[in-house]
């Protein structure tokens, strides 16, 4: 038996679903214009798949998966200091945030680190993103409010400032001992 909740819970879902989709089309169509446009833009000798695109290598690490996104080989090496950093920012959100989460994958690119999970115990889920995006997003679908959700909400942005300051950190780093 469904009850108001659980019925309303559906179609909050059901119609992000639709949304989602509905973006994902126009998203497509927009990039399509882009490409076409851009190609009838450029002059003849140039060919739009001579265009050097990212790379990514995907990392496991104690479960935890790290993706590195760069134009070439050098960029997807991962270092020992950065193992160590994502080992690190894993074991520390479970002491201080909640031991009850889903990692998703930690993005690192050039200017910016990304990385999202899951919060069982209260289901929400969290994006941290530092560069471009700076700041920590959370999603839900109806959470009660009360001084449980209050008190999480306080840790991730404390725990924030901890990411933000160490792949900060990394980033600056990585720039750093870069080959030229």
């Amino acid at each position: 038996m469904i009850n108001e909740y659980d019925e309303i819970k559906l179609l909050l879902k059901r119609s992000r679903m639709l949304t989602e989709q509905s973006e994902i089309v126009n998203l497509g169509k927009s990039i399509e214009t882009n490409i076409n446009q851009d190609s009838e833009s450029k002059n003849d000798n140039t060919d739009i798949n001579q265009i050097k695109k990212d790379k990514s290598k995907t990392y496991r690490i104690s479960g935890g998966l790290l993706t590195m996104h760069g134009k070439d080989k050098k960029d997807l090496e991962l270092t020992t200091d950065e193992k160590t950093a994502f080992q690190e920012t894993m074991d520390e959100f479970v002491s201080e945030v909640s031991d009850l989460s889903d990692f998703g994958v930690l993005n690192m690119y050039y200017n910016d680190v990304q990385w999202s999970g899951k919060i069982i115990d209260v289901d929400i889920e969290f994006f941290y993103a530092i560069g471009e995006n700076n700041g920590v997003y959370v999603n839900g679908d109806m959470i009660k409010l009360d001084d449980k959700l209050t008190e999480l909400i306080g840790k991730l942005t404390a725990f924030y400032d901890r990411f933000k300051s160490k792949w900060a950190g990394v980033i600056s780093n990585r720039k750093k001992t870069k080959k030229i």
